[in-house]
C-alpha cells in the first residue's frame, strides 16, 4: 500500500536535460572534516577554552560546506551529511525525555555503545530536527532530505525498563516521530528518510514496523515523500509484506551484495518506488560511471524508470572524504547518462539484465 509516488516530480531540477529522471540522492551520513572532529574533542575537554558556543560555530560550517559539497556533485536533494550527529540512536534518545545514559556497554570486539535505557514514558518536549533543517535549507538551492531513526530502531537499540514489551515502546516513539515530521513539514520539508537498520536482523518484526510506520504517516500529506532504508539482510524475510507499508520508496542496499537478492523484488510486483544503492560504501574504491551504470539497470528488473530511485548504499561516513565525494559524483554523472539512453531508446527495458559481478 504505497503512497503517493508521484510527489518525486517536485525533485526534477529546473531545466532538467533529460526526459527520463532519476532521483538522486545520499542515504545520510557523510565524512566529517577532520576539523570537525577536533573540535569535537575540544569541545570534551575540560581543559579546554573551546564552549559549547564554538562547537556550535563549527557544526554550522561544516554543514555549510558538506551541503555545498553535495550540490557541487550534482545531486537532485541533499543533506548536511548529518555533521551533528555522531551516533543514530544516541542523538535522538538526548532529545526524547523518558531516556537516561548510564554509560557505554560493549557491542562487538572492542567497540562500546552508549546504549541508552528508557525509564520512564517517552514524550515529545520540543522539535528535534527543525532548526538544522531550516539551516541547511538556507544553506541550500536543492531540496533537502531529512533523515530519522525509526522507532523500531530507537527502541530495538535501547534498554527498555519501562514498557511492558518492545513493540509498545516503538509505537508510542512512532508517535513521537510523528510529531517531529509534522514540524517539520510545517517548516517546509518534503522529503522524510525513516531509518531502520534493526529490521535488517529482526525481520520477523516486520508487522511491528508496518504498524509504526502507520503511526508515522498519520496525517501526513501525500505530497511528503517518506522512505524508508533498511540496511542489508536476508530481503526475502521482509518481501512482499514490505508492499503494505505506506511509503513512497523503499532503499535497499543490495550493491555491497552483487545484486544477489535483486530478484527478491521481481515477484509478486513491487509496489513503493525503489532507491537502490549503486555504490558500495564498505570500499574505498571508486566505482566508475560505466560500471554504476550497470548497477543502475539492475534497478530496471524491479521498477520503471520513472520508480527508481539512485543512491549509494548506506551511509559514506566511514569513507575519506575525497573518495566519499567522487563515488557520489560519478553516481551522479551515470544516472544522467542513463537517462540520456533511456530517452535515445537505447536501453531495452524488456531485455533480461546480466548479473552483476
Amino acid at each position: 500500500m504505497s503512497r503517493d509516488a508521484e510527489n518525486r516530480e517536485q525533485f526534477r531540477p529546473e531545466g532538467h536535460e533529460n526526459e527520463h529522471f532519476l532521483l538522486t540522492t545520499v542515504v545520510g551520513s557523510y565524512p566529517k572534516p577532520k576539523w570537525l572532529n577536533r573540535a569535537n574533542d575540544l569541545a570534551e575537554d575540560p581543559d579546554s577554552k573551546f564552549t559549547q558556543e564554538h562547537l556550535h560555530e563549527a557544526h554550522d560550517d561544516a554543514c555549510r560546506v558538506i551541503t555545498r559539497e553535495h550540490e557541487r556533485s550534482g545531486l537532485d536533494t541533499v543533506v548536511d551529511g548529518e555533521m551533528r550527529r555522531e551516533e543514530m540512536v544516541e542523538y535522538f534518545a538526548h532529545r526524547i525525555p523518558g531516556y537516561e545514559f548510564n554509560g557505554p556497554v560493549k557491542v562487538w570486539g572492542h567497540n562500546y555503545f552508549d546504549k541508552p535505557s528508557v525509564v520512564g514514558e517517552v514524550e515529545y518536549d520540543e522539535p528535534w530536527l527543525v532548526d538544522e533543517f531550516e539551516f541547511t535549507s538556507d544553506v541550500a538551492s536543492k531540496p533537502v532530505k531529512v533523515p530519522i531513526t525509526g522507532p523500531y530502531t530507537l527502541a530495538s537499540w535501547s534498554f527498555n525498563e519501562h514498557y511492558d514489551s518492545e513493540a509498545d515502546l516503538a509505537y508510542a516513539l512512532a508517535d513521537l516521530v510523528n510529531e517531529e515530521i509534522e514540524k517539520l513539514v510545517e517548516a517546509g520539508a518534503t522529503y522524510i528518510q525513516i531509518d531502520e537498520p534493526a529490521l535488517a536482523t529482526t525481520p520477523d518484526d516486520h508487522a511491528i514496523v508496518g504498524e509504526c510506520l502507520e503511526r508515522i504517516v498519520a496525517g501526513i500529506s501525500d505530497e511528503v515523500r517518506i522512505g524508508l532504508h533498511v540496511c542489508y539482510g536476508d530481503y526475502s524475510r521482509i518481501y512482499p509484506e514490505l508492499n503494505d507499508y505506506p511509503i513512497d520508496e523503499f532503499d535497499v542496499e543490495l550493491c555491497n551484495g552483487g545484486y544477489e537478492q535483486i530478484d527478491v523484488f521481481t515477484d509478486p510486483e513491487f509496489e513503493p518506488d525503489l532507491a537502490l544503492g549503486v555504490l558500495d560504501v564498505h570500499t574505498t574504491e571508486v566505482e566508475t560511471v560505466e560500471e554504476i551504470k550497470e548497477n543502475i539497470k539492475q534497478g530496471l528488473k524491479v521498477v520503471p524508470p520513472e520508480k527508481l530511485t539512485v543512491s549509494p548504499d548506506c551511509g559514506v561516513k566511514l569513507l575519506p572524504r575525497e573518495v566519499a565525494y567522487q563515488k557520489t559524483e560519478n553516481m551522479v554523472k551515470a544516472a544522467r547518462e542513463v537517462e540520456a539512453e533511456l530517452d535515445a531508446g537505447e536501453i531495452d527495458l524488456d531485455a533480461p539484465v546480466p548479473q552483476a559481478d
